[in-house]
């Protein structure tokens, strides 16, 4: 791949402003998940060098949190800047490691860069207030303060944007970052690393490491110095952090984690766009995204309409590597990702399920498959009750809204659900009733810079985006000035 800015795509991490290799000579493989090919070799750094990461982000926040807020933004805008400029190289970087259509990755850039002007903004209106006094003589207020040092631990699936998401939010408050992207995509990590000391981020702001994945996450989780620990993953590894930070003492947490969102349909809904919504928000991203809408609720007198209109539509979705033209759906990320959707197709074909369309690995071999449609999916189905994240989807009627929301909340994650409906009684039923912290109605797009992404249950802890991104990142400190020369009140 050729790159218009060719220094984007290093094999090392970043610390403290310097470009590092592994101080054991380990290395990681990173392969092309379309063809399984090396497409390069990343450092896996020792506990040591983690350690060091965080000592140099300890360093950098004794400084960088009395920077003027405007330069502090001023920075962040110099980063979205020198992103957007090189959204065709970062796109390319993207597509080879995680294997989504090109058009996507470009999206994502873009979409990535986002939280960076936002934040870059909205962290000048990151005040404190005036807290009319109730004691004699006193002036009361309050401040917001950095917290410090955060770790920020990312997935694979949105390698850009979850990082920017909550690296601008931090950077902005006036935190400093360590971060340990997925080890399937370190380059993209490490573009933003390259990009960031190109806008002038003072050594220590921004720091990107890979190591073994658990000594990597317990080493900076359990450091005392980090005050906030935010992660992106599944559920069962969000607890592991949650336990490790426990027993590391009290800091500020954010967990965005698993997914299992319902899509309903009511009797009212416009069909055809019932149809392109929910193609959308399922096979997005391949279906490996948190918020793909894996169990479809459609009310029983639209079911058969929608199964058959449903199943052409993910007919026409092509399939392909990431830099062909027009491609819809690129490869699964890795083996056990493709053998875990094999598994849920045959579970629920053993139980009666229908495919109507797909049901097995693709003509393009490796760990490509074809874009599925099973109907008649039901509880108990593997289909049905896990996070699927694989282009796959499960379709089920229902017969009385009380019955399609009993059955979409009986799930332990709460992250994202759909509606398409017309009725605003109904609608506005459905919005309060899911238990969901994120409802999007008729439509895909509903994520974005200005709005709280996170979830309820099992989905995870706090928000990224949004006024509320802030949170995880600082403190509000009360302060109670006293004998200020005021007249005080007489005694009753």
């Amino acid at each position: 791949m050729l790159l218009g800015h060719p220094v984007l795509f290093k094999s090392l991490c970043y610390i403290d402003g310097r470009w590092v290799h592994s101080d054991s000579a380990a290395s990681i493989a990173v392969t092309n998940p379309a063809d399984q090919k090396i497409i390069g070799h990343v450092p896996m750094l020792d506990k040591q060098q983690i350690i060091a990461s965080v000592d140099a982000a300890d360093r950098a926040f004794q400084s960088w949190r009395w920077m003027p807020q405007q330069k502090r933004s001023a920075l962040l805008l110099r980063w979205h800047e020198l992103i957007m400029r090189h959204q065709s190289d970062l796109a390319g970087i993207l597509s080879l490691e995680q294997g989504k259509p090109l058009a996507e990755s470009k999206g994502e850039i873009a979409y990535a860069a986002s939280f960076i002007e936002w934040f870059a903004n909205e962290a000048k209106r990151l005040t404190g207030r005036t807290i009319p006094t109730h004691i004699d003589g006193a002036h009361l207020g309050t401040v917001m303060e950095p917290v410090g040092v955060a770790a920020l631990i990312t997935p694979w699936n949105f390698p850009v944007a979850m990082i920017t998401r909550k690296a601008a939010a931090a950077i902005a408050a006036g935190c400093t970052v360590v971060v340990k992207p997925a080890h399937e995509t370190p380059f993209s990590a490490i573009a933003l690393a390259q990009l960031a000391e190109e806008a002038g981020f003072p050594p220590g702001v921004f720091n990107v490491v890979i190591g073994e994945p658990q000594m990597a996450m317990e080493t900076l989780v359990s450091d005392t110095r980090v005050r906030a620990v935010s992660f992106t993953g599944s559920t069962r590894v969000g607890g592991l952090v949650a336990k490790t930070a426990a027993q590391a003492g009290i800091k500020k947490l954010a967990l965005e984690l698993g997914g299992n969102a319902p899509f309903i349909v009511t009797e009212d809904a416009d069909l055809e766009q019932a149809v392109r919504v929910a193609v959308g928000a399922k096979f997005q991203t391949s279906g490996q995204d948190c918020c793909a809408a894996n169990r479809i609720l459609v009310a029983r007198p639209l079911y058969e309409q929608f199964v058959e209109r449903y199943t052409e539509a993910v007919k026409a979705l092509k399939v392909g590597t990431a830099f062909e033209a027009n491609v819809d759906i690129g490869p699964l990320m890795h083996q056990a990702a493709f053998d875990a959707t094999v598994a849920r197709v045959e579970d629920a074909k053993a139980q009666g399920a229908r495919v109507t369309v797909g049901g097995k690995a693709h003509a393009l071999g490796g760990w490509f498959y074809e874009p599925t449609v099973i109907a008649d999916a039901k509880p108990g189905m593997r289909i049905y009750d896990e996070e699927n994240f694989a282009p796959i989807s499960a379709i089920s009627p229902f017969d009385t809204l009380d019955e399609a929301v009993t059955r979409a909340n009986d799930t332990e994650y709460g992250l994202a659900a759909y509606v398409c409906a017309n009725r605003i009684d109904t609608i506005f039923q459905l919005v309060r009733r899911l238990d969901f912290a994120m409802v999007s109605v008729n439509g895909v797009k509903f994520t974005g810079a200005p709005i709280p992404f996170g979830g309820m249950k099992s989905s995870g802890l706090g928000r990224e985006g949004g006024a509320e991104g802030f949170e995880p990142f600082v403190e509000t400190k009360y302060f109670c000035l006293g004998n200020l020369g005021l007249p005080l009140t007489s005694a009753a």
